[in-house]
């Protein structure tokens, strides 16, 4: 009586995006072109998308974090991409540092970052943490996270999107920006 529910289930597509390798209306229609930042580009790692991310929030609105907490849900799907959450920086590969960088935090994110193994990569992400933001003049600010620790990857935006997010992780990991073209030869 009730096995069309299980037909439906399996001719159905899947509900998470084709982003970054297709193109989805509904991401093309949020993405930033200039949210991308490769302050150091980098060679292809080894790991070739198998990588661990630790998270670092150093004091921020929660805006980045609920836009990252987006790319683990059913629709932008990061796992397909190869990435986790870590909860320890010696199991990670990818720094992710969100909200404004204080005097507080410097000890806490040089810690983070001498911990992780390498290859390691380093993503600035949102506003915040590539300069400051609105922040950046206030006493015990530090401003930009790559006077720190060397970033990699930074992801402009208040807060970025979560294509922009995926975007960037990808171009952490494999060196470039996932939306250039390149002709693979076989």
């Amino acid at each position: 009586m009730y096995y069309w529910h299980w037909l439906r289930n399996i001719v159905r597509l899947p509900y998470t995006s084709g982003y970054p390798t297709e193109s989805a209306p509904v991401v093309e229609a949020m993405e930033n072109a200039d949210a991308l930042t490769n302050y150091r580009p980098q060679e292809p790692a080894l790991f070739r998308r198998a990588a661990a991310i630790r998270h670092v929030d150093a004091g921020s609105c929660n805006g980045c974090e609920s836009e990252l907490s987006l790319i683990a849900g059913p629709q932008y799907d990061l796992t397909r991409y190869g990435f986790s959450f870590t909860p320890s920086p010696k199991h990670a590969d990818i720094l992710v540092v969100t909200g404004v960088i204080t005097r507080a935090m410097v000890p806490v994110i040089k810690t983070v970052f001498e911990q992780m193994t390498e290859p390691k990569r380093v993503v600035a992400l949102g506003s915040c943490a590539i300069d400051g933001g609105v922040f950046k003049d206030a006493p015990d600010v530090m401003g930009s996270l790559d006077g720190i620790v060397p970033v990699t990857v930074a992801i402009a935006g208040c807060p970025p999107t979560p294509g922009d997010i995926l975007r960037g992780l990808l171009a952490a990991v494999d060196g470039e920006d996932p939306r250039v073209q390149r002709e693979v030869g076989w």
